[in-house]
């Protein structure tokens, strides 16, 4: 391998290493949460629910955990491990090194994004165990996951960037991005909801999402599938290319 390949894979093997190194809070603690919400939602509520769509409440709202689960996860464990490293100082001495800042970046982006993946790769197994869970559309369903991942992935290194203390994170996560799953039809769908609430979900972006990963499943969305596919791309591009900006120039990365 090259310098620059062995530089890269050198990073990102720290930044697997690191959320590997303590799996119940990583990994168990995230499986445990969608285990209840599996179990909540369809043994206590499923029963008095019936279907959605044609489908098993339990089996509808499945894809939106699998896609909160990549989402979460991914945007946690980038935003926490960039302000860290801040915190540290670590991240000067990275910036200094030889590796470029495309493969910084690359680097930190991966490692939240391959948490995501496993988190929502066991989760779909778990989920798959307990209900019949089909793949109606599998080409739009590993696209739509991987620009899911992706976006939180790098919307975590935006905020662990633009953070200066772990309240501004842990206010992203709860006040914002949490809101914007559960009321994005993780639990419900859109279309049986009053006015004016059923068009204010349409102007939150994670709707989209979460209709793009329950089509890939299950093959019902409410949305225009390759128009929310388009502007994913593009939104996700664009937060990349944002990121590399900042990387680029140290801002408020160097002290």
């Amino acid at each position: 391998m090259s310098p620059s390949t062995i530089r890269f894979v050198a990073l990102t093997r720290r930044e697997v290493s690191r959320f590997l190194k303590i799996p119940r809070q990583t990994v168990g603690a995230p499986l445990l949460e969608t285990f209840l919400y599996i179990s909540i939602f369809g043994a206590a509520l499923g029963s008095r629910v019936g279907e959605l769509h044609g489908f098993d409440y339990i089996v509808f709202v499945i894809p939106g955990l699998i896609m909160m689960a990549f989402a979460i996860n991914s945007f946690s464990n980038n935003s926490s491990s960039i302000l860290q490293q801040k915190f540290q100082g670590a991240i000067d001495d990275q910036l200094s090194s030889p590796a470029s800042p495309g493969q910084l970046l690359l680097a930190f982006t991966l490692g939240g994004f391959l948490r995501g993946l496993l988190i929502s790769v066991v989760t779909f197994i778990v989920a798959s165990l307990l209900v019949d869970l089909p793949v109606k559309h599998f080409y739009v369903l590993i696209p739509a996951l991987f620009l899911v991942g992706w976006f939180f992935a790098s919307l975590g290194v935006l905020v662990g960037v633009r953070a200066e203390q772990f309240d501004d994170v842990s206010f992203a996560q709860t006040f914002i991005l949490q809101p914007l799953i559960f009321l994005g039809g993780v639990f419900y769908s859109a279309s049986l909801l009053p006015e004016p609430y059923q068009t204010l979900t349409h102007f939150n972006p994670v709707y989209y999402m979460i209709s793009l990963v329950r089509y890939g499943f299950l093959g019902v969305s409410d949305i225009s599938v390759w128009l929310a596919l388009g502007f994913l791309t593009v939104a996700t591009a664009a937060l990349t290319y944002a990121n590399y900006r900042m990387f680029k120039s140290g801002y408020k990365l160097r002290k």
